[in-house]
């Protein structure tokens, strides 16, 4: 039988990658010359921290991270955007909270999607991931191309042991 784990987690070292270079684009730019913006990510909260000292900036900083994002092969569904706030006398803030794993919420809507597809197979949620078995690989694959594209996953998902 084939099987693969369905993960949710961001590569943090591709995370890294793009939030430097995200960094060295914001150095070279001339309309942040002399400007505080930064785009900072603090593994304790599993969050990313852009500060700058307009809304404009903070919306700049926070184009060209995604940029470099989308570049590194990292997506979106995976972050919640909060409303631009003040940070401070003249700076302005916005965080991008990292989910990852699957909490209650997000195992009923997996469960929920998979029999909504009328996959074939075996599922079993364990240890931060859900283990698909089924008799075919292409089955494996349908199952996760609809899961990845559905409207309302919030999730951003990874397969991790494929097996056929």
């Amino acid at each position: 039988m084939a099987s693969f784990d369905l993960v949710s987690r961001i590569d943090e070292m591709e995370l890294h990658n793009a939030l430097k270079n995200t960094e060295k684009v914001i150095s070279g730019r001339f309309d942040f010359k002399g400007s505080e913006a930064k785009a900072e990510y603090k593994e304790k909260d599993k969050l990313i921290e852009i500060r700058a000292e307009d809304e404009m900036k903070v919306k700049t900083v926070l184009d060209i991270l995604r940029t470099n994002m989308g570049k590194r092969g990292i997506g979106f569904r995976g972050m919640k955007e909060s409303p631009i706030e003040n940070s401070g006398l003249k700076a302005k803030k916005l965080t991008l909270t990292l989910t990852t794993g699957f909490d209650k919420d997000a195992q009923k809507l997996v469960n929920r999607l998979i029999k909504e597809s009328g996959f074939k197979g075996k599922s079993q949620y364990m240890d931060e991931k859900f283990r698909l078995e089924s008799k075919s690989i292409d089955d494996l694959q349908t199952l996760y191309q609809f899961l990845k594209t559905h409207k309302d996953m919030t999730l951003e998902l990874h397969i991790e042991n494929m097996k056929r």
